[in-house]
């Protein structure tokens, strides 16, 4: 954790993370996560954990997260960097620079003019800032096997369905 970037790996991280809609984060337990954050003052930033928010499950004050940033365009790993976590307290100066740029992204807001003073009552705001060095990006493929469930978008056909078929046409033959 005492390393630093080397300024190529900050100019790699910083811009990769400002032009993404989306970060892959995984924290000290739980699954990766898209969050959506904006980059400010050498830093991503994300609100969320209250009603109607995103999750931030596994990411603690004081811990580290690995971050994953995709390309907006095709969608595939550009840099995979490791964070240290701060949150932050609300209503001070850093809380509302970066409240200031986030607005501006959130998307279909419930309750728009009001969403900051909800956000300062009911959620969290992180500071994930780059720390150590730029991870090796994987050889393979990271995809999960989906998880089992019984909404499949594939079955066999019911027998009788092509006689049925075949009666239709040759109703209107």
């Amino acid at each position: 954790m005492g390393m630093t970037l080397t300024l190529l790996e900050q100019a790699l991280v910083e811009e990769a993370t400002k032009k993404s809609g989306l970060i892959w984060v995984r924290g000290a337990t739980g699954p990766a996560r898209a969050l959506w954050h904006v980059w400010h003052d050498g830093a991503a930033y994300v609100v969320g954990d209250g009603p109607g928010e995103q999750s931030l499950i596994g990411l603690t004050h004081g811990g580290t997260a690995e971050v994953t940033v995709r390309s907006k365009d095709k969608g595939g790993r550009i840099v995979a960097w490791t964070a240290s976590v701060t949150m932050i307290t609300p209503r001070t100066d850093q809380w509302q620079e970066a409240i200031g740029e986030l607005k501006g992204k959130r998307l279909n807001a419930p309750d728009g003019e009001r969403m900051t003073e909800r956000w300062a009552q009911e959620c969290r705001l992180l500071r994930l800032e780059p720390r150590g060095q730029v991870g090796e990006m994987p050889s393979g493929s990271l995809a999960a096997a989906p998880v089992p469930s019984p909404a499949v978008t594939r079955r066999p056909i019911p027998a009788a369905l092509p006689r049925l078929l075949l009666k239709r046409r040759r109703a209107k033959g």
